[in-house]
């Protein structure tokens, strides 16, 4: 199955695990290895910099962090840091993350495209080794500039991928980012509606979608027993559904499943609660919004987001072997 494919990896492994798992898929074609941050369990930066320490060519990417909880000094310090450990192999994937979780940090997620507006200008620009002054709603800077005395003083060629879900964001996406990171736990054919609202995004700037890059996340279960890589996607669903209600809504699935799922579900949610509330995710939605099955069954159903338009899988591995998921979409087999 030629291609461009991606590893998504969370928190379900040892980080030791997944820097073997980075190297792993390096060696079996893949193009990049994605490093999640979404609950409050494992930040994307460190794990990035192993897998960038560990590997040769492999991309690295954060899929994704939040435009919230760093100052954008740091970010782009993050950035450029990144990117000395591995030149041009740094993708900085960023969302807007999501309630409940960001209120009950703290934030309020108040006009979200005008925040990411502002941080992606800004991220871009100083990334560009420029010196920057900005007053706006979210962001207020001062002659400030990525201060390299030893070391690369050249701009920094880091692709910023918006992570959309909504279709406001998407048209961001298109106008201002070089790509958007796809969400997972949806159809196929809410790309459909999702590249439209990109191209609109990508005609406010004069560009077009075969300028922007759409890598997308799809949650991947491989396993000879069809109904052992179902379980896996299972467990997961249940708890994504409960607690990401993007999610939820882009996925179709009807709110009374989700309210249910929700009722035994606490926060954050147990193993227990999850065997409790998993009978309630039927295996049509399984099959319709994860790529779960036996080898042949998971490549038909990713082919199914390429032919949607997805330019790059990013197989997120609900449980299971590993390797045996990344051999199943290796370029080189």
């Amino acid at each position: 199955m030629a291609g461009r494919f991606a590893l998504y990896l969370q928190d379900a492994h040892d980080l030791r695990d997944g820097l073997h798992y980075a190297q792993y898929a390096e060696k079996q074609g893949f193009e990049a290895v994605w490093q999640a941050e979404s609950r409050l369990v494992r930040d994307a930066i460190v794990p990035m910099a192993g897998y960038a320490a560990v590997t040769e060519k492999l991309k690295v990417g954060s899929g994704v962090i939040n435009n919230w909880t760093r100052n954008i000094g740091l970010l782009a310090a993050t950035f450029l840091t990144l990117d000395d450990l591995a030149p041009g192999r740094v993708i900085c994937g960023i969302g807007a993350w999501w309630d409940p979780l960001a209120k009950n940090v703290g934030i309020e997620r108040r006009k979200p495209l005008t925040a990411m507006r502002e941080t992606v200008e800004l991220l871009r620009r100083l990334l560009n080794m420029e010196r920057v002054t900005f007053h706006g709603e979210f962001h207020s800077v001062d002659g400030i500039e990525l201060d390299v005395v030893h070391g690369r003083r050249e701009p920094r060629q880091v692709p910023i991928m918006i992570g959309a879900t909504g279709l406001k964001m998407m048209e961001l996406a298109g106008e201002i980012a070089d790509g958007v990171v796809l969400n997972y736990c949806v159809p196929p054919e809410y790309n459909d509606n999702a590249l439209e609202h990109l191209e609109i995004g990508a005609k406010r700037a004069g560009r077009t979608l075969d300028d922007l890059d759409r890598p997308q996340l799809i949650v991947c279960s491989v396993d000879p027993d069809r109904e052992k890589a179902f379980d896996s996607s299972r467990e997961l669903l249940t708890q994504y559904l409960a607690q990401q209600p993007h999610i939820a809504k882009a996925s179709g699935v009807s709110q009374e499943i989700v309210t249910e799922i929700q009722s035994i579900l606490g926060w954050p949610a147990t193993h227990e609660d999850i065997q409790k509330a998993k009978h309630l995710v039927p295996d049509e939605l399984i099959d319709r919004i994860t790529a779960s099955g036996t080898p042949e069954e998971a490549r038909a159903k990713v082919q199914e987001y390429i032919d949607r338009g997805a330019t790059t899988p990013i197989l997120y591995p609900a449980g299971g072997d590993v390797e045996l998921l990344v051999d199943t979409f290796s370029p080189l087999k």
